[in-house]
């Protein structure tokens, strides 16, 4: 179950302050979502998709990639802030594995702001995304926003 929606209106930056939460996403992680993403990202590495080759290689499970990963990041990010919003900067540490049949919760919060020029204005956000192993990953993003009504996306 996610626990929120893909938001339709992007957030304008003066609508955000510093400290505000970032709206949890919970994704439930798959086999199916976890091969997927790795094919999908032509990751063709066995610990990916193939579960006795990862347990061979001692993990009890095939785990997520870190593209599929930093995918997930990502929307977690834009389904906060919209669809006209844009990640600029994304740093992310990997922690703990990522299985399948174990949720992946992100949270976050806003951690700065920044004005730039040309009506594009920047938020920093600094998240995790945790499952019962603890964090999955942790990171922090820089997303430009528009300071005024929507104009129809980025140039």
């Amino acid at each position: 179950m996610t626990t929120t929606a893909n938001r339709t209106r992007t957030l304008q930056w003066a609508e955000i302050n510093v400290g505000d939460e970032v709206s949890a996403l919970e994704i439930p992680v798959t086999t199916t979502l976890i091969v997927a993403g790795a094919i999908a990202s032509r990751d063709f590495m066995p610990v990916h998709h193939d579960r006795d080759y990862a347990n061979k290689q001692g993990s009890p499970n095939l785990f997520m990639n870190i593209l599929t990963t930093n995918g997930y990041c990502v929307r977690f990010l834009t389904d906060w802030a919209g669809p006209e919003a844009m990640v600029k900067k994304l740093s992310i540490r990997l922690g703990v594995p990522c299985f399948p049949d174990d949720p992946l919760r992100f949270t976050g919060s806003v951690t700065a702001k920044s004005e730039g020029t040309g009506g594009e204005n920047f938020v920093e956000v600094t998240f995790t995304g945790c499952n019962s192993l603890g964090d999955h990953v942790s990171g922090t993003a820089i997303l430009s926003l528009l300071d005024g009504p929507s104009s129809g996306g980025h140039a």
